[in-house]
């Protein structure tokens, strides 16, 4: 059986920039050993399964080694398939996910992600999370669920010390959750950001949708602003447009197609 999908660079209007998804829209659904299999074998920070359930669309995301149960870039590139690829005539679009109702909308030529905010908690500064970014620590938060930590996010003091640091990777899998966020005051946008999670297979992460659920809070408060922009400088880099909107966070961004196919392989 041979399967269409699309790879699209999400957060970036030219071509191998921004963060590279694969999209599959589905009639049916694989099982999840068959999702993983493939996801891996694209080999890319993420693939997203769609599938058109009654009145919405059903959306999961697999990294090369694990299901994630929130993504931003490949929610957003899954919509830009949906509206300007198979002709999707709504405005809006509700992806049903393990995360609630995500909605992404037309704004112009960007699109627009409507996620659930996601609240961080103040940390002791820990010298292991230092010691691993190779970088002294304003402030750590984490991301906690159920008592424990999903997600960790470094506060450093500039923008210089977020492009130029190198992690030490190994020590970052060691670290608690999923991946680890650096932060910093931008120069030329609010804020700027990068994200490791090797502890998933992803080294790091170009352009990362779901750590601006967690960025935009911290940096709206800290900033006494609601709408901010952010840039994420990785190799590749991208640009968002956050705005914080009561327990909710919208990031808008461009995305483009760069290629399709058909996953010829008995599955």
């Amino acid at each position: 059986m041979a399967l269409n999908f699309y790879q699209v660079d999400a957060f970036t209007h030219r071509p191998f920039a921004g963060n590279p998804a694969i999209v599959y829209c589905m009639e049916n659904w694989l099982n999840e050993a068959q999702m993983q299999r493939i996801a891996a074998e694209h080999n890319l920070a993420e693939t997203a399964f769609v599938v058109k359930e009654e009145a919405h669309w059903r959306i999961r995301w697999f990294t090369p080694e694990v299901e994630v149960p929130l993504c931003g870039h490949a929610t957003l590139a899954s919509a830009y398939v949906l509206f300007e690829v198979l002709g999707e005539g709504a405005e809006t679009i509700e992806f049903v996910s393990a995360s609630g109702p995500l909605r992404v909308s037309r704004q112009g030529e960007q699109l627009v992600l409507d996620f659930p905010l996601r609240e961080l908690t103040a940390q002791a500064i820990d010298g292991a999370v230092e010691r691993a970014l190779g970088v002294p620590l304003e402030a750590l938060l984490a991301l906690e669920s159920e008592g424990r930590i999903q997600e960790l996010m470094a506060v450093v003091g500039s923008e210089s010390q977020v492009r130029d640091c190198q992690p030490d990777l190994d020590a970052v899998a060691q670290l608690p959750g999923s991946g680890l966020i650096v932060t910093a005051v931008g120069e030329q946008h609010d804020f700027v950001s990068r994200y490791f999670a090797p502890a998933i297979g992803i080294d790091e992460d170009p352009v990362t949708g779901s750590t601006h659920c967690m960025l935009t809070p911290y940096w709206a408060q800290r900033l006494n602003k609601s709408s901010l922009s952010a840039r994420q400088c990785s190799a590749r880099g991208g640009e968002l447009q956050c705005e914080l909107v009561g327990n909710r966070v919208r990031i808008a961004g461009h995305a483009v197609l760069v290629a399709q196919g058909q996953l010829l392989a008995a599955l």
